[in-house]
């Protein structure tokens, strides 16, 4: 476990982001940004992020999800009822570089604090708003990732063909609507670095959704199939899903001709490379059941980790199903030192690192997660300071 790189400024260094966002998907896009320097000011409710009531687990009593995705942000609780408040809240949008916000779309316009109204007192605003269901007829439509799961089609894959359909076991389309969040902001700074003006950056869960079905996307788009539950198997590539071994099941992916004839030959197989019922990945998937026992009755012959060492060498890729302790461990074999520290002394809270490495701005961690309202004496004396200052706010 390595401390935060507190000394660098990142890549976002100077970058003040307004993040009107809770739960998961804006919070996550936040702290990415946080991550790389931008100063994010978290704006909060009086009774605070939801995420910091979900337990268990927890530490030290907060909720380890709100720790998962809140480090480098300085909490300021508004209660947008209150027009003092209110006003705080629209002179911060107004200083931002960016405003993110993940209400029920429409919902600010009545704080002053929509896309309309931010960008009118600030030109060059990147405004992103992460909805559900977007803001057209969608718009009323709750955006839950389970729900996205559901009717985007994922669960229709997820699980055994006979079985039940299934979740997948994280927030699939929440984290990936944050990162195509994190990823619009950042195209729409460079286009303001370009021009000097702002834009309305949207993304929406069953868009990302859909877009993150990659394959089985285009299955139907382009090829106008449905797909359908084949529980861990692939629909295209065999082997390409987990098997048995002498102790536990091994995940292998021999997916293009080389691979598997390495495989073969590790194996103490090779013949079967040749065999023309195998030679290519085709034939293969299309007789997965005549070639299965082949491999389990070798496979059979050594524990999952032997396997892992053997292929890995041979350049065929495979890996052992471990549990979450068991892929921070392979991280930290792998030598990608995956928790930092951020904090110190009672407020140190061990967090997983950045996945983005750079070699000249490196990710800095420099505020542990917050309690709320944390900063609230420093931010309030800085925004009033401001308040006032803007004539169009008195009509908001």
């Amino acid at each position: 476990m390595s401390g935060g790189s507190g000394g660098s400024r990142g890549p976002l260094d100077g970058l003040l982001v307004a993040d009107f966002s809770r739960i998961l998907a804006g919070p996550y896009a936040t702290m990415l940004l946080a991550d790389l320097g931008a100063d994010v000011v978290k704006v909060e409710g009086p009774q605070g992020d939801d995420t910091r009531t979900w337990t268990p687990p927890a530490r030290d009593g907060v909720s380890t999800y709100y720790l998962g995705i809140n480090r480098g942000k300085r909490s300021l609780a508004l209660d947008f009822r209150d027009e003092a408040d209110a006003r705080l809240a629209r002179e911060l949008a107004r200083r931002a570089d960016v405003v993110i916000e993940n209400f029920k779309p429409g919902g600010l316009a009545r704080y002053g604090l929509d896309h309309a109204s931010v960008s009118t007192r600030n030109p060059g605003v990147v405004y992103a708003s992460i909805s559900g269901f977007g803001a057209g007829p969608g718009r009323n439509v709750p955006g839950y990732d389970l729900m996205v799961q559901a009717i985007s089609g994922l669960m229709s894959l997820t699980g055994d063909p006979d079985g039940p359909p299934y979740r997948a076991g994280i927030s699939v389309f929440d984290v990936m609507a944050g990162n195509h969040a994190a990823i619009g902001i950042l195209a729409a700074l460079r286009h303001r670095d370009a021009t000097g003006r702002g834009q309305l950056v949207e993304v929406n869960l069953l868009s990302s959704a859909l877009t993150g079905l990659v394959n089985h996307s285009s299955s139907y788009v382009a090829g106008g199939t449905v797909p359908h539950r084949m529980g861990n198997a692939h629909p295209s590539v065999f082997p390409y899903e987990p098997l048995p071994t002498a102790d536990q099941d091994l995940i292998v992916t021999a997916a293009n001709d080389g691979q598997f004839r390495k495989l073969c030959e590790v194996l103490g197989i090779p013949e079967t490379a040749d065999d023309p019922r195998f030679r290519h990945n085709a034939d293969r998937t299309e007789r997965r059941e005549e070639l299965r026992p082949l491999l389990l009755d070798r496979l059979k012959t050594r524990t999952a980790l032997e396997w892992f060492d053997l292929l890995v060498d041979a350049g065929v890729p495979c890996g052992p199903i471990n549990t979450i302790e068991g892929g921070f461990a392979m991280a930290e074999r792998f030598g990608l030192d995956p928790v930092v520290e951020v904090g110190e002394g009672d407020r140190a809270v061990p967090t997983t690192r950045h996945p983005i490495r750079f070699s000249e701005t490196p990710a800095a961690y420099r505020l542990p997660p917050p309690e709320l309202d944390e900063h609230r004496t420093e931010l309030r004396k800085w925004l009033e300071d401001g308040v006032g200052d803007d004539p169009e706010d008195e009509n908001a």
